[in-house]
């Protein structure tokens, strides 16, 4: 994987991410007057019903899936240079979970682009992962152990944000700096804890036992919403969504982007 290849992928996959977040925060935003749920593949049909919706759809497909590789990349190339200790590791092995979760999205919107189905239809995809996990030997130490992993991912997030952490990588210039820092801070921070409270769905699921109870986006945001000032609480997820997603935008600029190198992956995967 030569530099401009990577670069593409990866630029591409961050825009093609930060556009999906912009489209569910507007969607929680738009919900409060009009109902209806903020997900994912909501927004993906939103896009597919605007004039031309298919062949942006296919590109927002296309992107998700440069995404995808990039975070390959990540996790098994090393591309980002991680240390080899646990730390390292544990971070590269997220990336992996984040490729494998925006496989089901990505198929998603080519599918619905293009007019071809891949199997999963309509369905709930969260919901069928968490039933599939159930099912194995001891399912509900999974779907558990699930539920832990991704609220120790929305801690992470909180503190990449809070603490400004993103800055390792993402290395903002110009006379915006200070609005754009302001996005990534708060895009980070309320996501990462959409992400806790996702968590905690899939830690009752595991204990109910019942892969139905397992989280996802919409959710949490309308768990959000039922708190009390939900109003105003909701309000603040549906704009740090978009803040996120403009994190992603951001990324897709302003993101260092280093070739995988092959000899230091094997040395890692040796190690």
């Amino acid at each position: 994987m030569d530099r401009l290849s990577s670069e593409w992928l990866a630029r591409s996959g961050y825009a093609a991410r930060g556009i999906v977040y912009i489209l569910v925060g507007g969607m929680a935003l738009l919900s409060t007057v009009g109902g209806g749920e903020a997900d994912s593949k909501s927004a993906m049909q939103m896009v597919l019903e605007q004039p031309l919706g298919a062949v942006w759809l296919g590109l927002i497909g296309v992107g998700l899936v440069g995404f995808i590789v990039w975070r390959l990349a990540q996790a098994v190339l090393n591309a980002d240079q991680h240390d080899n200790n646990m730390k390292g590791y544990i971070i590269r092995a997220a990336m992996f979970v984040s490729a494998a979760t925006y496989t089901g999205l990505a198929s998603y919107a080519i599918g619905h682009a293009l007019k071809i189905s891949f199997g999963s239809g309509s369905g709930n995809s969260r919901e069928s992962w968490t039933a599939w996990l159930m099912q194995q030997p001891f399912g509900p130490y999974l779907v558990a152990a699930l539920g832990l992993v991704v609220i120790g991912a929305g801690a992470v997030q909180v503190h990449k944000g809070v603490t400004q952490r993103y800055e390792k990588f993402v290395r903002i210039s110009g006379g915006h700096k200070r609005l754009l820092d302001l996005l990534c801070i708060y895009g980070l921070a309320a996501r990462g804890a959409i992400f806790v409270i996702i968590g905690v769905f899939f830690l009752y699921a595991a204990w109910a036992v019942d892969p139905q109870q397992g989280g996802s986006t919409a959710d949490a945001l309308a768990w959000v919403r039922s708190l009390p000032f939900g109003g105003v609480l909701y309000g603040l997820a549906a704009l740090g969504l978009f803040a996120f997603g403009a994190y992603g935008v951001i990324e897709a600029r302003y993101r260092i982007i280093r070739e995988p190198s092959l000899s230091e992956a094997r040395h890692a995967l040796r190690t």
